[in-house]
């Protein structure tokens, strides 16, 4: 792919860039259709990203239709076929304002204002259309072969919610029509698995005006989560890990010691107690923090594994929420351990097959990516150094390919993150491993070593699921609500072919029940194939027992799955048998 630069040398592009140079040239087309349909539109940013492209607008009054989009989209199709030549040029900070303002891109002019004072601003322009870029482009418009106008939301001028509301234009592009294709299949695929429409189909979970961004769990949502926390329980005191339970409101004083109120403070919710601010809390580990410190420890104590799930609130713009993904408050599966300098290796290595342990009972695959020091971090270059070397050193021991994603660690130590891929082939960042010098110093703890001598320790903290929440609304696009026997909200459902059956169909039932299944009992008087279609296809329920004639009077039950058309008929006891096993070895 050939690309032009600011300034005027002409390249093949290097391939990790193409495709982010193929959407960059995308956005400036779209903007060039966007003002030949609207003239009076003014342009904020326009930039390429992992989901595609976009451009933000200020179209006045206008408000975009479904038709309208559309109508960008053909426009741009114009432009490509013109195949206008996309020039660089350059001018110095004055004579870019002016250009700018004869224009009338008065956001343009306000980003200049943003820059220093001796910058030469770098411009491209195809045919008509003239964008303040940096670039580098395409050389020729003809060489945007496969895109698509996506769709439409609102953004506020440069992210801040005191300023104007424009209009975000967002597309996708790819250097094939195949890989378009292919793409755009898998967001049809995507929409058909939401977790929103699936959680309101299945009464999982809910979400009021009274409560934006604060998730309402339903019967059937609880049921699914305390099986995902059972299985967290019984790993966790597999592995000698235990389990405590830390305030939600804590005083403003524990959050400065730990660094969170200099880092955190935008993203806390905080109230007045006795004249005293307190903050609702964002993260468990100054919690953790207070529970090791209650008591004196010795060497012998150390690893101590401390796990909770502990309730946490972050305040996130209104226009950010999304579903179960993006809330205010969630459920942190945390952990903190303890641990001497020698002992982190190993501990990242338990906490690591850990983490995979639980990835592949979903079927889960995943990436690893080694985050570095930011640079808003606190602590030494000595300890930062030996933080890092010491995930590093464990992923090493491990054998696990890793990318190193620099200055993405958090503000006290370098982090392992865990990105899963779904069914689709989406990625989802789920569990990390966050390695930690600074907060045990800053709260001055300590633990005695064999000479009788006070040391202080290091700090893991870490989450499998990450929050709990965002975790099931994985797990619910993942298998498409079609969740595992042993995870499902309602595990089996007993449906009667007529009322004659009542009394066999509640005695089936309540053995059900009294062996532990989730099961529901349908005695409405429907006809059996649309009670077997919607627990098949609404309620995505695994196991369907139909009671009839035959089955009553033999003392059986008829068994369909939801994934089949066929019936398999058997006694009840080797029903329980069966399904009881795959609830027991999480099938």
């Amino acid at each position: 792919m050939k690309v032009v630069y600011s300034n005027g040398t002409v390249d093949v592009a290097p391939a990790e860039e193409e495709l982010h140079i193929l959407r960059h040239s995308a956005a400036h087309i779209m903007a060039q259709a966007i003002q030949r349909l609207y003239p009076h539109a003014m342009f904020a940013y326009g930039p390429a990203n992992e989901k595609g492209f976009y451009y933000d607008v200020d179209l006045g009054d206008t408000k975009l239709s479904d038709e309208d989009l559309q109508a960008i989209e053909a426009e741009m199709r114009k432009i490509v076929k013109e195949n206008l030549p996309i020039k660089p040029f350059i001018l110095p900070r004055a004579e870019a304002i002016a250009l700018m303002e004869s224009r009338g891109e008065k956001y343009k002019v306000e980003h200049i204002g943003d820059l220093d004072d001796d910058a030469v601003i770098s411009f491209y322009q195809q045919g008509d259309y003239i964008d303040m870029c940096v670039g580098p482009h395409l050389t020729y418009t003809k060489g945007l072969k496969a895109f698509k106008v996506t769709g439409q939301s609102g953004a506020y001028w440069k992210n801040d919610k005191d300023n104007k509301m424009l209009t975000r234009i967002k597309g996708i592009a790819f250097p094939t029509q195949q890989e378009l294709d292919d793409h755009l299949k898998m967001l049809e695929e995507a929409e058909k698995r939401d977790h929103r429409r699936i959680g309101k189909e299945m009464g999982l979970f809910m979400m009021a005006d009274e409560a934006p961004g604060f998730p309402f769990f339903l019967p059937k949502g609880m049921a699914l989560k305390n099986a995902l926390i059972e299985y967290w329980r019984e790993l966790h005191t597999r592995e000698d890990y235990v389990e405590v339970n830390t305030p939600l409101i804590m005083n403003r004083h524990l959050w400065e010691t730990s660094g969170h109120w200099d880092h955190y403070k935008d993203n806390m919710y905080s109230t007045t107690i006795d004249e005293d601010t307190f903050c609702v809390k964002p993260m468990n580990c100054p919690g953790g923090v207070m529970v090791y410190r209650s008591s004196p420890h010795s060497y012998r104590d150390l690893p101590l594994r401390i796990g909770e799930l502990g309730l946490v609130h972050r305040h996130e713009l209104r226009g950010a929420l999304h579903g179960l993904f993006r809330v205010r408050c969630f459920t942190q599966d945390d952990a903190h351990i303890f641990m001497r300098r020698e002992q982190i290796t190993d501990e990242i290595v338990g906490v690591v097959h850990l983490i995979n342990e639980v990835y592949e009972k979903f079927g889960f695959k995943y990436s690893v990516e080694l985050s570095t020091r930011p640079e808003d971090s606190m602590g030494s270059d000595e300890d930062w150094e030996a933080a890092t070397n010491g995930l590093k050193t464990a992923l090493e021991k491990l054998g696990l390919p890793y990318t190193i994603n620099e200055g993405d660690g958090a503000f006290y130590g370098p982090k392992i993150d865990f990105h899963l891929e779904d069914t689709i082939g989406r990625t989802w960042q789920c569990g990390t491993i966050q390695l930690d010098f600074q907060m045990p110093l800053n709260f001055d703890l300590e633990y005695v070593d064999e000479k009788g001598e006070k040391q202080r320790p290091i700090m893991i903290h870490r989450v499998c699921f990450g929050s709990i929440e965002r975790f099931i609304g994985i797990l619910t696009e993942h298998f498409a609500g079609k969740f595992p026997v042993w995870l499902a909200p309602t595990q089996v459902k007993v449906l009667r072919v007529s009322e004659k059956f009542a009394e066999y169909s509640e005695e089936v039932y309540a053995k059900l029940r009294a062996a532990g299944i989730r099961c529901e009992l349908d005695d409405r008087n429907e006809k059996i194939g649309y009670l077997i279609r919607e627990a098949q296809v609404v309620g995505r329920v695994p196991y369907m027992v139909i009671i009839g004639q035959k089955e009553m009077e033999e003392g059986t039950v008829s068994i369909r799955s939801r994934d089949t058309a066929q019936t398999e008929t058997m006694s009840l006891d080797a029903f329980l048998e069966k399904i009881t096993g795959e609830v027991r070895n999480r099938i």
